[in-house]
Order: C-alpha cells, then structure tokens, then sequence
C-alpha cells in the first residue's frame, strides 16, 4: 500500500484526503473505496507472484494498481468508459504495464482471458454473477459485495480444485451498485417478484 500513492488516482479537489481512510469521490458518480477495506480484500484473495487477476469496477484505477503489484497480469473492466480512459493515464504515469483494461458489462467478466486465480468485483449485485463463477479458476478465489445497498456483505467464494464453490458472507459494508445491460436483467431475475401469482 505504501508503494502506490493514492493521491496520483484521485481528482485534484480530493488529494488532499488521499491519506484518510474512507471512500472518496472519483466522478461519474462512484467513489474508491477506503485503504483498509482494499488491503483486507488484496489479503483475502491470496495472490502469488505468477496470478492472473480480474477485477471487476477499475474506478480510478487505485486498486488495480495494488493488484498489479501483486499479480503478474491484470484484466480490469468497467462499464463507464470515462473512469477506464482516466485509470490508463493514471496507471500509465505510474508506468504500471501489466494491466489490461476494457470498458463493458463487468456482469459478463472477460471470459476470453479466463481462467483467473482471483476476482474482485468492486461494485454491488444482489446475487453472485454465474460468468464470474465460471471464469474462476480451479483452486481460486472470488470476492464480490452482494445484497441491496443497505444490507450488503462481501462475500468470499472459494472453488475448490473439484470445482466446487464454497461461499461465505463475510464483513458488512456498501458499495455502487454493478450497472450494465447484463447486470440488470441479472438482478430483475434474482429479486422476488411483488406481483402476487
């Protein structure tokens, strides 16, 4: 975390808030989350040196850096075009080249470069997109906030070299929502319907 300065990916109004630990504002209507809860999730995926990582909500391209430290290829996805033209830059100044990025429906992943050891999804679905499962590899781990904006929990899934998937919930917490045509439809599927029959 000491290695890449968050003040290089934040918009000029807000670096000077860059050393405090909570979500800032990044335009476009989404924020970067708080260092804490960054590094909490960069432990839990486990990374090695030779991991190849999909990150799902490249923002400001703060985190995809740290992953990029940690991994030896990163696939980040974004559905709005303007935070992915901004997270280049950023990464570029940096001279961070082991980042690939794409502007598109997170929903659907990157699933010509799967598999990936590790997922992170930084945005917020009711359930957990059957894609992103599949682009998993055998042996990796997948982090992705779930539930509605007030009641949302990280969860932690785990699939194992059987190809099982083990799920737990994990800490409370509130993220944008993951937006996309393929989101919606997802998310109109997974919430009961309140027409009665």
């Amino acid at each position: 975390m000491a290695a890449v300065p968050r003040a290089a990916f934040l918009r000029p109004n807000q670096r000077a808030l860059a050393q405090e630990d909570r979500p800032l504002d990044i335009g476009e209507g989404q924020t970067t989350s708080q260092p804490s809860l960054i590094a909490w999730t960069l432990e839990q995926l486990d990374l090695k040196p030779g991991s190849r990582v999909l990150e799902v909500g490249t923002g400001c391209g703060y985190q995809t850096a740290l992953l990029a430290r940690l991994a030896s290829e990163v696939f980040s996805i974004d559905i709005i075009e303007n935070l992915v033209v901004g997270a280049a830059e950023n990464l570029g100044q940096l001279g961070i080249t082991n980042v690939h990025l794409r502007a598109d429906d997170g929903y659907l992943g990157w699933p010509e470069a799967a598999p990936f050891d590790a997922i992170v999804v930084a945005a917020g679905a009711p359930s957990l997109p059957p894609p992103l499962v599949e682009q998993l590899a055998p042996g990796g781990r997948l982090i992705i906030p779930v539930g509605e904006r007030d009641d949302m929990s990280l969860l932690l899934v785990n699939k194992l070299p059987t190809g099982e998937v083990l799920r737990q919930k994990s800490l409370s917490v509130r993220f944008v929502p993951l937006t996309g045509p393929h989101t919606e439809a997802h998310n109109a599927k997974s919430r009961p319907s309140l027409i009665p029959g």
